[in-house]
């Protein structure tokens, strides 16, 4: 009878289970950040610095990346934001500090936010960017807090 409670409990917990965040961690930049339920990752990318993630059935797409510095954390996010402009996204925020920096911006029914930090070797910094449709935006939220609380530099 305890086998059948057992088994009873494990397939019943079994979908809840699937709900928990997984853990992304990229050893060439040294960076890591929790990736939502239901995101499939698509391997890591042949140069190593990040992967892509997609939620098919929300078309949303979580992409997170490493690269070095042109010239400094401040202007590489400068950069990002003029690669998004130039991309017709319209850049509806923006904040920043030496520890980080945010934008967001919408583009017809789509809307992304970018977060990037400089990495502890003062000459690279890792970026997360999700992508997502304009009626998943009050669910957004919490799924950008935590990426956010989760993503760090590792070699520290």
């Amino acid at each position: 009878m305890r086998y059948l409670i057992a088994i009873a409990l494990l397939l019943t917990t079994a979908p809840a289970m699937a709900q928990f965040w997984t853990h992304y961690g990229n050893e060439r930049f040294g960076y890591e950040l929790d990736v939502p339920p239901g995101y499939e990752g698509q391997g890591e990318s042949e140069n190593g610095d990040g992967q892509t993630f997609y939620l098919l059935k929300s078309e949303q797409v979580l992409a997170a990346w490493g690269g070095y510095f042109l010239e400094n954390f401040e202007a590489e996010v400068t950069q990002r934001q003029r690669f998004a402009s130039d991309e017709n996204w319209a850049i509806t925020y923006q904040a920043s500090t030496p520890q980080w920096a945010v934008f967001s911006g919408q583009r017809d029914h789509r809307i992304f936010y970018q977060r990037m930090i400089p990495l502890c070797d003062g000459a690279s910094y890792a970026a997360y960017r999700i992508e997502y449709n304009i009626r998943d935006l009050a669910e957004m939220d919490a799924v950008i807090d935590g990426l956010s609380r989760s993503f760090v530099s590792t070699d520290c």
